[in-house]
């Protein structure tokens, strides 16, 4: 089964970010690097990503056939999707893999499975 382990960042990430050296963000990345590397190794890693700004984001949504979008998140949202890593492994797996996940020790990462539509008849 897919799942997807959700990385997110709200203020205070943010603000746990800012406080954070040269050498403590190098090994922020050399860990999700070290730990993209073995779930690749072992076939579980389907895709590992980091989001850029926020500020880029783009809303997008069709209205009376309409194309409308819009730039950055919705004003009142405080947190945001910053990465993810999609794995294809079983669920206490995938909450073991999201334990690893760096940010996972200040921040909160979530684990949701990924719905398999041919078992929906889709």
């Amino acid at each position: 089964m897919k799942y997807l382990i959700m990385i997110r960042s709200n203020p205070d990430f943010e603000r746990v970010w800012a406080g954070l050296d040269d050498e403590q963000r190098r090994g922020l990345g050399r860990g999700h690097r070290a730990l993209a590397e073995e779930l690749a190794g072992t076939g579980e890693l389907v895709a590992a990503e980091g989001l850029d700004d926020v500020a880029l984001t783009r809303r997008v949504s069709v209205r009376d056939g309409r194309t409308l979008v819009s730039d950055g998140p919705l004003a009142e949202t405080k947190e945001h999707l910053a990465g993810f890593y999609l794995v294809e492994c079983g669920p206490e797996r995938a909450v073991e893999i999201a334990a690893r996940v760096p940010d996972a020790a200040w921040g909160e990462v979530l684990v949701r499975p990924v719905l398999d539509l041919p078992a929906h008849g889709v």
